[in-house]
């Protein structure tokens, strides 16, 4: 009889059935994806463990463990590398165009250092932020030392996994082979690999609210901003309520935001990244994508500074946009 693979054990925690079956524990997660990232498991097992956990949802146990060896597993280089903000942008558009870039730029051009990480094409059909990034004449890192350059010297990055982690950027493309979502793209999202102090967080199905908030929590993030954004990204639908999870030391919270505008506003017929461009230099009007910029912009602001409210954050975002230097783009 052949001995029992290392990886058994974790799939076998899984799914024992309905009764005799768990979820890992915080330290079972860590082994499990330490083995994942050092590939020490066989495809069979890999697909099975991927999928076990989908089919009931992490636990922000699993993902607080799961990050954690992702983290341990990245080789920050020991050089000047900080961010003060923490973004990241895994799920692409197709409804409304990516207007959250233009908070992040508006962020960097008032000083904030932005890091953004994210991952592209592994749904057809969305417009994903390394693409719209080079639209807008801004150039992707593909190491760290870009990165640090980039952060020096216009306060915004952005790292695409393939990059950051490649074996987890392999396993991120698995959804196409799989046909679901896995946890890998909850752990892509709560990375944070510089420990930025500040991080905001976009989800689509509202359940992972309350997941990623208490893995926060768990993996002792300092500041940390939750919504459900258009799409799955992190940017507030102005013609919606916003519900708002954060962290704050350790203190989780939760509120509803107002919408923005009192009706919805229909639709483009077609996505134009250009249209990012026009608004930004003033030469279009758009008022939804002026809305979702500064609505998304106003929520990071009140996440660096817990001192001010919805209100007072909507109109510092608001006077951020209207004084951007529209030659910036």
């Amino acid at each position: 009889m052949s001995s029992q693979h290392p990886f058994a054990p974790f799939v076998r925690i899984l799914g024992r059935g309905r009764h005799a079956s768990r979820s890992l524990t915080q330290a079972e997660a860590y082994d499990a994806m330490s083995m994942i990232l050092q590939d020490d498991v066989e495809p069979v097992q890999l697909g099975a463990f991927l999928m076990l956990i989908r089919a009931r949802e992490e636990t922000p146990e699993e993902v607080a463990g799961f990050v954690r060896a992702v983290q341990d597993s990245i080789e920050v280089p020991p050089q000047a590398l900080a961010a003060d903000l923490d973004w990241s942008s895994y799920a692409g558009k197709k409804r409304q165009l990516p207007w959250f870039i233009l908070s992040t730029l508006l962020l960097a051009a008032n000083g904030t250092r932005v890091f953004m990480h994210g991952t592209s094409g592994h749904t057809a059909g969305r417009i994903y932020t390394r693409e719209t990034l080079a639209a807008l004449g801004i150039p992707s890192a593909d190491t760290f030392s870009t990165a640090c350059k980039q952060l020096n010297d216009t306060h915004f990055t952005y790292l695409d996994l393939e990059h950051l982690s490649p074996r987890l950027h392999q396993l991120i493309e698995l959804r196409p082979l799989l046909g679901l979502r896995t946890p890998i793209h909850t752990v892509a999202r709560m990375l944070n690999p510089l420990r930025a102090p500040h991080v905001m967080q976009g989800i689509f199905h509202p359940g992972y609210l309350n997941i990623h908030q208490e893995a926060g929590r768990l993996l002792q993030l300092p500041h940390l901003a939750v919504i459900k954004g258009d799409g799955g990204e992190i940017e507030r639908n102005p013609d919606m309520s916003c519900r708002l999870h954060t962290v704050h030391e350790s203190h989780a919270s939760e509120e509803e935001l107002p919408a923005l505008f009192s009706k919805r506003h229909v639709k483009p017929d077609t996505l134009d990244i250009k249209q990012l461009l026009n608004v930004w230099r003033g030469t279009t009007e758009d008022e939804y994508g002026t809305g979702a910029v500064t609505g998304t912009l106003a929520i990071a602001l009140r996440l660096m500074d817990t001192s001010i409210s919805d209100k007072g954050a909507l109109e510092k975002a608001r006077t951020l946009w209207d004084e951007r230097d529209r030659q910036l783009l």
